[in-house]
């Protein structure tokens, strides 16, 4: 499946891919061969750990580097946002309790819906998509039918707006 993203998002994916195989990757073998060479590896709590880090590293290794061949980087700010798309701020009339929303479409590794960062592949974002200021549309969710009119579309770079922004403290296995 093809994953949107944007550069900066791209560049993020990156660093962690390379930090890992370059940096942490390296430093736990070599943790791992010091613990070996101290005996017996079936009862040995730091050999196990450190084969268990591996583990976690390989594994989180495997989904990045997946998500790198499967990118589509967008650099949404070359888009006019007259209709939704990625990269869009929408402003959304909830029609029920007439409260306005606003989400920002963004790729999956980018999103914090706590932040209304929502990824292209939720049911909201992919509802909204090629709609334009004006438009209402209706979607289901679990708690029923919502229905919501869009107010504005404008840009606003993404990593403007995230609040979690990982950094190598984050990519280590501690």
């Amino acid at each position: 499946m093809v994953e949107p993203m944007s550069v900066e998002g791209y560049d993020a994916l990156i660093e962690e891919f390379k930090y890992l195989l370059e940096v942490e990757k390296p430093k736990v073998a070599h943790e791992k061969l010091v613990a070996a060479a101290l005996g017996d590896r079936s009862e040995n709590a730091d050999y196990q750990a450190a084969k268990e880090k591996l583990r976690f590293i390989d594994k989180r290794l495997f989904y990045l580097n997946k998500m790198i061949q499967n990118a589509k980087v967008i650099d949404p700010s070359l888009h006019s946002h007259e209709r939704v798309s990625f990269g869009s701020s929408v402003h959304l009339l909830d029609l029920d309790s007439d409260e306005v929303e606003v989400y920002t479409l963004c790729g999956v590794l980018e999103s914090e819906i706590e932040n209304g960062l929502i990824s292209v592949h939720s049911p909201l974002a992919k509802a909204m998509l090629g709609k334009e200021v004006g438009d209402d549309f209706k979607i289901k969710l679990p708690n029923g039918v919502k229905e919501y009119e869009i107010e504005a579309i404008e840009y606003k770079n993404i990593y403007s707006l995230k609040k979690n922004i990982r950094t190598k403290d984050d990519f280590s296995f501690h």
